[in-house]
């Protein structure tokens, strides 16, 4: 599969945003901004406010609702609901030394460059490779989001790590009985 362009880079973003812990909401999204800062303009205020917090954490449930969906029709909604919240304004930009587009607009907020750049990215990821790229790890104890990048589209976990360990808890379970 290709993911070269920006299509690969938002994916990953939207994964990440999906697999954030916003339980804690203060201290994960605080710590994601700081980790994906490279993807919001300069001199975006990082610092959110309590309803740009909640907005964020909508945001991940609705990547997560898409990662979820169980059919075509499903993935199509809940795409263009999360499209609906995103305010896309093309544009080229060279500040990292090669011609890329953005997404959002200048000056926008920090929730509405990470909204509109992940709603693109998985969007463009749906439309060039299926809906069924998307899912969420069968393993027990986990419910991470992942692309499957599988030449066979088998991938049913995030990681080796949960694929061993549900492994070892099945064959675990079978010696039992």
């Amino acid at each position: 599969m290709d993911y070269e362009g920006y299509t690969s880079p938002s994916t990953e973003l939207a994964i990440d945003l999906a697999n954030a812990d916003m339980s804690q909401q203060g201290a994960a999204i605080d710590a994601f901004l700081a980790a994906h800062d490279e993807w919001l303009t300069p001199r975006t205020r990082l610092t959110l406010r309590p309803v740009e917090r909640a907005e964020l954490g909508t945001v991940a449930a609705m990547i997560r609702a898409v990662a979820a969906a169980e059919d075509e029709e499903t993935v199509i909604e809940r795409l263009n609901d999360l499209l609906a919240k995103s305010t896309p304004h093309p544009r080229v930009t060279n500040h990292d030394g090669g011609l890329h587009v953005h997404y959002s607009r200048d000056r926008s907020t920090a929730v509405e460059q990470i909204t509109t750049t992940v709603a693109v990215g998985i969007t463009l990821l749906v439309t060039a490779h299926g809906w069924t790229r998307l899912g969420i790890c069968s393993a027990t104890d986990c419910q991470d989001v992942y692309v499957d990048t599988s030449r066979n589209q088998t991938r049913r976990f995030c990681s080796g790590t949960c694929s061993s360990r549900s492994s070892v808890a099945a064959f675990r379970a079978r010696q039992k009985a």
